[in-house]
């Protein structure tokens, strides 16, 4: 289930076989069939809608297409109702990138960011395409979890999500939150198929929780860039956090989140958390290793 540089062309297929299985034969034009034994469109049926034989589609899911043209995968994604992440995807997967040189590693925040990062008044994160937490204001600790007290490998987002009961608990939407999550690391994976680390995260993660599997299996992908997390912190209660993800050309593989208090009681409940925070030591925590700029 994780991620393979040579597994690409099976990689394809099953996302193709995913979201196949997807689309309501009505959302296309075709008449309802309560006689199909399985969920969304046929094989056949995406072939004509898309124009090709039935034949050289059947050999598109199996790995056995070649290298699909750009006109061809934009009648797929128009036919399987593709939005722009999975489109993306897509394209990703089905035309694999050279492997890049990276100016920055990904794991190693920028000086500029770091300083960035230290102004800001509200609970903040940079993070890996991967969700490897690599640099935190004590805000963000105080909300989600002492990550200065994590070894390296365990700040990981995703892997907290899955494998942390009390960080699970904080989620008072954990599915939306697992689902979005599984959703960022089929991304990145289908960008970069030669991250080890990557691979390795989704192996563990793989066996040692069965909703990670399920969700795995979905082939869902998704673009972190604004919404809502729901939570609830054992000290001050439910706060609701309007969160955006910030990128820039020098970093592209990393995330800058701010999340933003949504109302008065969760503006609240931040403001005492860090007041809690800042009291517990009165000259302040010793930046930890990734803050910075190590390898984390």
């Amino acid at each position: 289930m994780s991620p393979q540089p040579n597994n690409w062309k099976s990689e394809l297929g099953e996302f193709l076989q995913a979201r196949r299985a997807a689309v309501a034969p009505e959302s296309v034009g075709l008449p309802q069939s309560d006689r199909r034994r399985v969920p969304g469109l046929r094989r056949e049926e995406v072939a004509i809608l898309v124009g090709v034989s039935t034949d050289y589609y059947v050999r598109l899911e199996q790995g056995r297409g070649g290298r699909p043209s750009e006109q061809l995968l934009e009648a797929i994604s128009r036919t399987l109702l593709l939005d722009s992440t999975q489109r993306a995807h897509l394209y990703d997967l089905a035309h694999p990138r050279p492997r890049r040189v990276r100016r920055i590693p990904q794991e190693q925040m920028p000086d500029m960011t770091r300083a960035f990062l230290s102004t800001l008044a509200v609970p903040a994160l940079v993070m890996s395409r991967s969700m490897q937490v690599i640099g935190w204001n004590p805000l963000a600790s105080a909300v989600f979890t002492d990550y200065g007290a994590l070894p390296d490998q365990e700040r990981n987002s995703a892997r907290l999500l899955f494998l942390d009961e009390e960080i699970a608990a904080r989620h008072r939407d954990w599915e939306t939150s697992a689902r979005g999550s599984v959703g960022i690391l089929r991304k990145a994976a289908g960008e970069d198929p030669d991250d080890t680390a990557l691979a390795s995260l989704v192996g563990e993660l793989s066996v040692r929780s069965g909703t990670f599997r399920r969700l795995w299996a979905e082939h869902h992908v998704y673009e972190k860039s604004t919404g809502m997390n729901l939570m609830r912190h054992p000290d001050v209660g439910d706060i609701d956090l309007n969160y955006v993800a910030w990128t820039t050309p020098a970093t592209p593989r990393q995330m800058l989140v701010t999340y933003m208090p949504n109302d008065p009681r969760s503006a609240e409940a931040v403001q005492l958390l860090g007041s809690m925070a800042a009291a517990s030591s009165s000259t302040g925590p010793e930046p930890p290793p990734s803050a910075r700029g190590s390898r984390a």
